[in-house]
């Protein structure tokens, strides 16, 4: 397994794979990697030759007092999750790399960004967008492999992608799950044991809210309200930043489901942000 440091390696590398006559498959991360992010890179090696993991965390897809400084890191553990799960390479850019002194071009898609997530992120997307389309240019991959747990940004990636006419096939993977429902993310580990034992409350929630639309129930306001009551009973130690439903398409609000919706939430448990989304598929 190759570990690269900058965007001239990596390019030489899928050039050389590619003059092989392989695909290149790309999962993006920002490291501390568990096994939702493993079941990407296995969809990836079924969708491609080589599979290339970024582990980079991205600053400026954080905005002040966000958890940036204590986002969780283990550089050495990715490699060998990696290597384990058949990686061909790694691209592990430093910050420098990415943003070197002077940096001042920025990606950003207008309109799928404005609500759920943006509306308390502002500049976030502008940052996801600018680091994944720097990290298409350095892997310049065939395919591309993102989580549905992250279901606005796969949205707005998807648009980024084909606006820019990167060439690339976007990949949308299944949410996985712990035991008790809570999404896998790295940021779980930083939950007290008291909110880690309320956390699987979002899940509870929105499967509450797709038993109410599988019976029929087509009022957005209906909805919503069956998991916003499920998660503010069942976790008294969060606060529910947001629980809304969108068009899947255009991310817009929706009063009543007409065609295949998302329902999303974000909840913060201390410092800690988690977000879960369940698809309406009509």
């Amino acid at each position: 397994m190759n570990v690269l440091a900058t965007a001239d390696e990596m390019r030489r590398w899928t050039v050389q794979r590619k003059a092989a006559g392989e695909s290149v498959g790309l999962v993006p991360t920002m490291g501390y990697l568990h096994e939702a992010h493993l079941s990407l890179v296995d969809l990836a090696k079924r969708a491609s030759g080589a599979v290339v993991v970024s582990v980079f965390v991205n600053p400026t897809q954080f905005g002040p007092g966000e958890d940036y400084e204590a986002y969780p890191r283990d550089e050495e553990r990715d490699l060998r999750l990696c290597r384990e799960r058949g990686v061909a390479a790694v691209y592990l850019p430093p910050v420098s790399e990415m943003y070197p002194e002077g940096y001042a071009t920025y990606v950003e898609v207008e309109g799928l960004g404005d609500q759920l997530c943006g509306a308390s992120r502002p500049g976030h997307f502008r940052g996801v967008c600018t680091v994944v389309s720097k990290l298409f240019n350095a892997v310049q991959p065939d395919v591309a492999v993102f989580g549905r747990k992250d279901a606005q940004q796969a949205r707005i990636l998807e648009r980024m992608t084909s606006d820019l006419q990167f060439g690339i096939r976007i990949v949308l993977g299944d949410t996985l799950r712990e035991h008790d429902g809570l999404a896998m993310s790295s940021r779980n580990v930083r939950l007290s044991r008291e909110h880690r034992a309320q956390a699987p409350a979002l899940y509870r929630g929105l499967r509450d809210a797709l038993r109410l639309f599988e019976r029929g129930e087509r009022s957005a306001s209906e909805i919503v309200r069956a998991a916003r009551e499920r998660i503010e009973r069942d976790a008294p130690g969060g606060d529910v930043e947001y629980v809304e439903l969108v068009d899947w398409n255009t991310l817009a609000p929706v009063t009543s489901i007409e065609r295949t919706a998302l329902l999303a939430l974000a909840v913060r448990f201390g410092p800690v942000r988690l977000i879960d989304n369940v698809l309406l598929e009509v």
